[in-house]
């Protein structure tokens, strides 16, 4: 607690956006788990709507098929910017700190000379602890971002598996 108080209002809004970030990915991860286990049923319904729409040849069925599954992943995205938006601007509100933090420990300087460390050392206090949460809150939120993104790509790809399974392993595609 010492450090995020060292760090000021900088180290405040880190630690909301570090507490907002990890909201939202473990609720994404939570989400993208049980959408996973319920792949069959989400490829069930995916060509229920397929035949409900109909199509003729396989070049037609394979498109509007990626495109009713991309319009349902779709909604799956949502809050997924956020976490990198999170991710991108923490180094650049740790940066932000580094700077004010440097700025101050001058200005401390200039005011009552280099003759007593402790008067510049506040300002390079924030500096530092700035950076450092800035850091940390990016690489968290780099790496869960991407970890994500992977996931949802890995849930496309089941889906799309059950969808060619239920499709051509029915018989029903043979043109």
């Amino acid at each position: 607690m010492h450090y995020i108080e060292a760090g000021g209002v900088i180290m405040d809004i880190l630690l909301a956006m570090n507490t907002l970030g990890i909201a939202i990915m473990a609720t994404k991860a939570v989400q993208f788990w049980l959408y996973r286990r319920r792949r069959k049923a989400h490829a069930d319904a995916i060509v229920g709507e397929f035949e409900k729409i109909g199509g003729q040849d396989r070049d037609t069925l394979l498109l509007i098929i990626k495109e009713l599954l991309q319009s349902r992943l779709k909604r799956l995205e949502s809050g997924m910017p956020t976490i990198k938006i999170i991710a991108t601007t923490a180094t650049l509100f740790g940066l932000l700190g580094t700077v004010v933090g440097v700025l101050m420990a001058f200005e401390a300087i200039s005011k009552v000379g280099m003759g007593d460390p402790s008067i510049f050392a506040k300002g390079i206090s924030l500096a530092l602890v700035t950076t450092v949460g800035g850091l940390i809150v990016a690489i968290i939120h780099t790496v869960g971002y991407n970890y994500l993104v992977a996931y949802l790509d890995r849930i496309e790809a089941d889906i799309e598996e059950a969808l060619l399974l239920h499709y051509y392993g029915s018989g029903k595609g043979e043109a």
